[in-house]
């Protein structure tokens, strides 16, 4: 098998979360939320290396205890996920690393992340044309919204069987998920919301290998006090 790498887009404010400073940064059981995510994936065996992809005027004291072995910061983060994305694939490139490899994508607001899954993914996708990413079947049911209602109201329910919520990492060639983030940058990445949606756009069907629900991402303030809760129940 090739090598493979993460890359941690880190450059987003999280303005869903309800906090002070960016998500990634809030101290969560005992260090930073972005430390756990690095320090998970840090354990799975045989990576290369690790990209954390930072905003140019990220000024966060990055804490030196505990940073992982083979992880970097580049900034190079730009103005949404997938431009920051983009961006860390180019660095990456002009850095040596090979198109061949497997870049894994992960969310840093993913701190649950078990190695285990990654493990399961990389042995699923490894000798896969395309590539794949981590996911669960779609729990609940699905309602859409009515449009121009002043308040919420269901404008139907939607069949279940078969959708699946997307999770990450999200694993492609980087050349190839390269190209394609390239095929979509002139439009400013519009509609591209995961890095397998922008492999769909070129035709490719990427393999769904089941994933856990506790690797959630943390999103709103209530999320925070369950990953805490989560977290030090692994300890």
């Amino acid at each position: 098998m090739n090598q493979f790498h993460f890359l941690i887009p880190c450059a987003g404010n999280g303005s869903r979360a309800g906090t002070a400073q960016p998500k990634q940064y809030q101290w969560l059981a005992g260090q930073p939320m972005v430390m756990h995510t690095l320090q998970a994936l840090a354990r799975v065996p045989g990576l290369a290396s690790g990209w954390v992809i930072v905003s140019p005027g990220d000024d966060f004291a990055w804490p030196k205890a505990n940073w992982p072995d083979r992880f970097c910061l580049s900034k190079c983060g730009g103005a949404s996920r997938a431009e920051s994305v983009f961006n860390g694939l180019s660095a990456m490139l002009a850095a040596g690393v090979r198109a061949e490899d497997w870049v894994l994508v992960h969310d840093a607001a993913r701190c649950l992340v078990q190695p285990e899954e990654v493990m399961a993914l990389l042995q699923a996708c490894s000798q896969d044309d395309v590539g794949g990413l981590l996911a669960v079947p779609l729990p609940d049911t699905l309602k859409t919204q009515q449009v121009g209602s002043d308040l919420a109201r269901v404008e139907c329910t939607l069949p279940r069987a078969g959708k699946w919520l997307a999770q990450t990492p999200q694993m492609f060639r980087l050349g190839a998920l390269h190209a394609a983030l390239a095929a979509v940058a002139s439009t400013g990445f519009e509609g591209i919301t995961d890095e397998a949606s922008a492999m769909e756009r070129l035709g490719l069907s990427p393999r769904l290998v089941l994933g856990s629900a506790q690797n959630f991402k943390v999103t709103y303030p209530a999320d925070f006090a369950l990953a805490e809760a989560i977290l030090r129940s692994r300890t």
